[in-house]
């Protein structure tokens, strides 16, 4: 299996570079730590709690384990209620009882999603001390135990404390919550440099915060002796910050401020070492919170405490700070004021066979003679235009490598624009519309504005016959028709000896009309373009007010007969009756080795000398052979 370094370079000529891996933090050989005791809360406290005045992001503390990608994660997840209660379901059942100390069983049970599902966690209440003191994560307050908890059954689904050391902060965030992580490079996307740019991306953040999103951010490196180098303006690269505010503030004291158009963007973060902030602008002690009135700051939390978190203008964020990671919670509720999404979603894998047409790990688009004989699933954007989110994961290997049995697979997927009537799999590349990165990664994320269509998405390997599970999830703004393509053709079944069998495949792929007669004045008209087979119909999108339409539809026919006429006809919608706008008649005989053609439209006697105004563009493919197109 190919290195993320060489994958990137042997794609490279095909799609856009793979960038750096963000949030990936990894720390140096984990210390080995002696005189270890495993103790129950109430033998390293008088009076232990899950909680100790309500849950917040202060409540953590990174210990003697590289593990602030996950640290991080937690101060995110600490910050919403609605999901932690999620994470550490009935905890007011698990709660210490004072007055029912019998009731104390020592057991604790956490819940986190993975691979589709939330999955179970139960554990004990022993935890590793030295000298009774807390090794790994702990609270602020001795007698606080929530998080030291949730990091323990974390490991235990991990394998073992061990398995947490180095991680990425945007896993952690997708099994907390189920939502979707999207990764942001801040240098690649010159957030720094181009203001409007800035703006869009803090308006996104301020929505996802606002949503119960999650958000962290880091500072790469590009060696490993810069891992957790303190910089000069305090902050620490290759480290994982939690983002626990995104708002803006009123400049101005008294009610002039209310009035004054006055604001400024502003951004908190936390440090998991619960200290060592940013010393710039808009740090605890600067002499920029002057221009805040008090009331202002004691809304937004100021404290000048070294406690780990801190405030920085956006300009500042964009300029230091190099990676995001935005942990979207999809809000698929009907009953909501915001945004909707649709999911689909479905478990897959990547299987070998001997047999081409049922071999399903082709490996990536650079293996063309096996890049189609993976997975392949349909879906439809039935908007005029919407925005698509997937989402490919694969299974979490920090157990198996444990056993020295896996690694991170190097994977990714390519989304391509088919006929409106595909059902069965693809079998010739067609109109690519969108690729993600090829990387080993436990998640690939991409976020596309599609059409009106039907696509095909395919997930791979990098490598051919790598075999592997995966969860492919897309949200869309509508219900999707999402599918996988099973099928190679169209099957024999017990009618096929009495009503006969598919001998022709046609893929017809309407291009473009021009010189239409106009309908509508001066706008010209609405046209829309039927093809024909048979009972079989596709139709394509409305489109307004031109008589030279980039139509762009495609339609793939199974015939019975090769004699079989195709027509394709273009009308003019209107609000009581559409408008005939003329039509063409073929026969798209396989041994037409001509693809494209220029027609005259025609009437509908198809006669040769009652041309209508227009003429329409065509790619015409057929073939003997069912599974080739």
């Amino acid at each position: 299996m190919p290195s993320r370094k060489n994958a990137s370079n042997a794609i490279s000529s095909l799609r856009t570079p793979v960038p750096s891996p963000t949030m990936n933090h990894y720390s140096a050989q984990l210390p080995l730590v002696s005189n270890v005791h495993w103790k129950r809360p109430p033998e390293i406290c008088n009076s232990p709690h899950l909680f100790v005045d309500g849950m917040s992001a202060h409540d953590l503390n990174q210990g003697q384990l590289g593990n602030c990608w996950f640290v991080a994660a937690c101060s995110c997840l600490a910050s919403r209620e609605t999901l932690w209660q999620k994470v550490i379901p009935n905890w007011k059942e698990q709660e210490w009882a004072v007055d029912r100390p019998n009731n104390y069983a020592g057991i604790f049970h956490f819940c986190f999603w993975r691979f589709g599902e939330w999955v179970d966690v139960v554990i004990d209440d022993r935890l590793p001390t030295v000298n009774g003191q807390l090794i790994y994560c702990h609270s602020n307050s001795k007698n606080e135990f929530w998080s030291a908890l949730v990091e323990k059954a974390y490991a235990k689904l991990a394998g073992c404390y061990e398995s947490l050391d180095g991680g990425n902060t945007a896993d952690a965030l997708v099994d907390f919550t189920g939502g979707v992580s999207e990764p942001i490079d801040l240098i690649q996307g010159n957030f720094a440099t181009v203001e409007e740019q800035r703006l869009q991306l803090f308006d996104k953040l301020l929505k996802v915060h606002s949503r119960e999103g999650l958000i962290s951010c880091s500072i790469r490196v590009t060696s490993a002796a810069e891992m957790e180098v303190r910089l000069n303006s305090g902050l620490v690269k290759g480290h994982a910050y939690a983002v626990t505010d995104v708002r803006k503030v009123r400049l101005g004291h008294g009610l002039l401020a209310y009035f004054k158009a006055d604001k400024l963007f502003m951004i908190r973060m936390r440090n998991p070492w619960g200290q060592k902030e940013w010393n710039g602008a808009w740090s605890d002690n600067s002499q920029e919170w002057k221009q805040v009135s008090k009331g202002e700051r004691e809304s937004m939390g100021v404290t000048v405490r070294d406690d780990g978190e801190f405030w920085m203008s956006f300009d500042d964020f964009c300029k230091h700070f190099t990676d995001l990671v935005v942990c979207r919670v999809m809000n698929t509720s009907f009953f909501s004021f915001h945004k909707t999404w649709e999911e689909a979603m479905v478990k897959g894998a990547w299987t070998r066979h001997e047999d081409p047409l049922k071999n399903r790990a082709g490996g990536c688009i650079n293996n063309r003679d096996t890049f189609l004989q993976n997975p392949q699933y349909v879906f439809d954007v039935k908007k005029d235009m919407d925005e698509v989110l997937m989402c490919l994961q694969q299974k979490d290997i920090r157990y198996t490598r444990q056993q020295g049995k896996g690694e991170k697979l190097s994977m990714g997927f390519e989304v391509y624009r088919v006929e409106l009537n595909r059902n069965y799999r693809m079998h010739t590349i067609q109109q690519k519309v969108a690729s993600s990165v090829y990387i080993n990664s436990k998640t690939i994320f991409l976020r596309k504005e599609l059409p009106q269509g039907r696509y095909v998405i395919i997930p791979t390997t990098f490598e051919p016959g790598i075999t592997g599970e995966f969860l492919l999830r897309v949200f869309t703004d509508v219900p999707a028709n999402f599918k996988e393509l099973t099928l190679n053709e169209p099957p024999r079944t017990c009618w096929s000896g009495l009503c006969g069998h598919p001998q022709v495949v046609t893929q017809v792929h309407v291009i473009a009309a021009s010189g239409l007669a106009q309908q509508d004045g001066t706008t010209g008209a609405d046209p829309y373009v039927i093809i024909r087979c048979g009972r079989e119909k596709v139709r394509s999108p409305i489109h307004k007010d031109t008589v030279n339409p980039e139509f762009n539809v495609k339609g793939i026919f199974y015939r019975k007969d090769a004699k079989t006429p195709i027509r394709i006809e273009i009308w003019n919608n209107n609000v009581f009756n559409d408008q005939f706008l003329g039509q063409v008649t073929f026969l798209a005989d396989p041994s037409d080795l001509q693809p494209h053609h220029t027609l005259h439209l025609r009437d509908k006697g198809n006669r040769q000398d009652n041309d209508l105004p227009g003429t329409i563009n065509l790619n015409i493919s057929s073939s003997n052979e069912l599974a080739s197109i």
